[in-house]
Protein backbone atom coordinates (compact mmCIF):
# COMPACT_ATOMS: atom_id res chain seq x y z
CA UNK A 1 0.00 0.00 0.00
CA UNK A 2 1.44 3.67 -0.82
CA UNK A 3 -0.18 5.57 1.92
CA UNK A 4 -1.24 4.09 5.41
CA UNK A 5 -4.14 5.33 7.55
CA UNK A 6 -1.78 7.25 9.33
CA UNK A 7 0.48 9.14 6.80
CA UNK A 8 -2.48 9.96 4.88
CA UNK A 9 -3.99 11.41 7.89
CA UNK A 10 -0.71 13.68 9.15
CA UNK A 11 -0.74 14.69 5.28
CA UNK A 12 -3.76 15.72 5.55
CA UNK A 13 -4.53 17.50 9.33
CA UNK A 14 -0.77 17.95 10.28
CA UNK A 15 1.73 18.93 7.71
CA UNK A 16 0.13 22.56 6.50
CA UNK A 17 -2.24 23.95 4.39
CA UNK A 18 -0.93 25.24 1.15
CA UNK A 19 -1.53 22.59 -1.64
CA UNK A 20 0.55 22.89 -4.91
CA UNK A 21 -1.54 20.96 -7.20
CA UNK A 22 0.36 19.99 -10.36
CA UNK A 23 -1.80 19.60 -13.61
CA UNK A 24 -4.36 21.96 -12.45
CA UNK A 25 -6.07 24.09 -15.04
CA UNK A 26 -10.00 25.67 -15.97
CA UNK A 27 -10.51 22.24 -17.63
CA UNK A 28 -13.44 21.76 -15.23
CA UNK A 29 -13.40 18.16 -16.70
CA UNK A 30 -10.21 17.10 -15.60
CA UNK A 31 -10.43 15.27 -12.13
CA UNK A 32 -7.74 17.89 -10.53
CA UNK A 33 -9.94 20.43 -11.24
CA UNK A 34 -12.50 18.84 -8.62
CA UNK A 35 -10.71 17.76 -6.53
CA UNK A 36 -8.78 21.38 -5.72
CA UNK A 37 -12.51 22.63 -4.93
CA UNK A 38 -13.21 19.94 -2.30
CA UNK A 39 -9.19 20.79 -1.02
CA UNK A 40 -10.77 24.28 -0.47
CA UNK A 41 -13.56 23.70 1.16
CA UNK A 42 -11.64 21.75 3.67
CA UNK A 43 -9.58 24.61 4.13
CA UNK A 44 -6.48 24.12 2.18
CA UNK A 45 -5.02 26.88 -0.39
CA UNK A 46 -4.65 25.49 -3.41
CA UNK A 47 -2.05 26.65 -5.65
CA UNK A 48 -2.16 26.01 -9.62
CA UNK A 49 0.83 24.34 -11.39
CA UNK A 50 0.22 24.52 -14.95
CA UNK A 51 2.64 25.23 -17.61
CA UNK A 52 -0.35 28.16 -18.31
CA UNK A 53 0.12 29.09 -14.76
CA UNK A 54 -3.73 29.66 -15.16
CA UNK A 55 -5.81 31.07 -12.49
CA UNK A 56 -8.25 28.70 -11.25
CA UNK A 57 -10.85 28.55 -7.95
CA UNK A 58 -9.48 31.84 -7.34
CA UNK A 59 -5.62 31.20 -7.42
CA UNK A 60 -2.94 32.69 -9.17
CA UNK A 61 -1.31 29.62 -11.01
CA UNK A 62 2.47 29.40 -11.87
CA UNK A 63 4.36 27.34 -14.23
CA UNK A 64 6.37 25.19 -12.20
CA UNK A 65 6.95 24.63 -8.61
CA UNK A 66 10.50 26.53 -8.54
CA UNK A 67 8.12 29.63 -9.68
CA UNK A 68 6.40 29.62 -6.51
CA UNK A 69 7.42 32.53 -4.39
CA UNK A 70 5.95 30.83 -1.33
CA UNK A 71 6.61 27.92 0.53
CA UNK A 72 3.96 24.73 -0.43
CA UNK A 73 3.11 21.65 2.22
CA UNK A 74 2.16 19.30 0.15
CA UNK A 75 2.67 18.30 -3.47
CA UNK A 76 -0.43 16.65 -5.42
CA UNK A 77 0.73 15.24 -8.43
CA UNK A 78 -1.90 14.79 -11.73
CA UNK A 79 0.46 14.45 -14.28
CA UNK A 80 1.05 10.98 -16.20
CA UNK A 81 2.88 8.25 -14.40
CA UNK A 82 5.80 8.44 -16.47
CA UNK A 83 6.29 12.33 -15.50
CA UNK A 84 5.49 12.23 -11.99
CA UNK A 85 8.65 11.26 -10.64
CA UNK A 86 10.16 14.16 -12.16
CA UNK A 87 7.38 16.10 -10.34
CA UNK A 88 8.36 14.31 -6.98
CA UNK A 89 12.37 15.61 -7.22
CA UNK A 90 11.13 18.53 -7.43
CA UNK A 91 9.14 18.58 -4.66
CA UNK A 92 11.66 18.03 -2.34
CA UNK A 93 13.74 20.36 -3.86
CA UNK A 94 11.49 23.22 -3.57
CA UNK A 95 11.00 21.55 0.37
CA UNK A 96 7.70 20.56 0.42
CA UNK A 97 6.49 18.78 3.30
CA UNK A 98 4.88 15.56 1.62
CA UNK A 99 4.33 14.47 -1.71
CA UNK A 100 0.56 13.28 -3.13
CA UNK A 101 0.47 11.05 -6.39
CA UNK A 102 -3.24 10.85 -7.28
CA UNK A 103 -5.51 7.68 -8.06
CA UNK A 104 -4.02 5.84 -10.94
CA UNK A 105 -0.22 7.62 -10.50
CA UNK A 106 2.42 5.61 -9.51
CA UNK A 107 6.05 5.29 -9.66
CA UNK A 108 7.51 2.67 -7.17
CA UNK A 109 11.37 4.81 -7.82
CA UNK A 110 9.93 8.17 -6.76
CA UNK A 111 8.14 6.61 -3.83
CA UNK A 112 11.82 5.50 -2.86
CA UNK A 113 12.90 8.74 -3.81
CA UNK A 114 10.76 10.94 -1.91
CA UNK A 115 11.01 8.11 1.00
CA UNK A 116 14.68 8.30 1.59
CA UNK A 117 14.54 12.57 1.40
CA UNK A 118 12.57 12.17 4.50
CA UNK A 119 9.08 13.85 3.04
CA UNK A 120 5.63 12.02 3.68
CA UNK A 121 4.04 10.38 0.46
CA UNK A 122 1.06 8.88 -0.70
CA UNK A 123 0.33 7.34 -3.88
CA UNK A 124 -2.50 6.08 -5.98
CA UNK A 125 -4.93 7.39 -3.61
CA UNK A 126 -7.28 10.63 -4.04
CA UNK A 127 -7.26 13.60 -1.23
CA UNK A 128 -10.81 14.48 -2.21
CA UNK A 129 -12.09 10.41 -1.06
CA UNK A 130 -9.52 10.50 2.34
CA UNK A 131 -10.43 13.90 3.45
CA UNK A 132 -13.96 13.16 4.40
CA UNK A 133 -13.20 10.13 5.84
CA UNK A 134 -11.28 11.91 8.51
CA UNK A 135 -14.40 13.24 10.04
Amino acid sequence: MYGDPSTIRKILTELGDTWAVVGLSHNEQRAAHGVAEVLQRYGKRIVPVHPKAETVHGEQGYPSLAAIPFPVDVVDVFVNSEHAGGIADEAVAVGAKAVWFQLGVIDEAAWDRVNDSGLDMVMDRCPAIEIPRLG
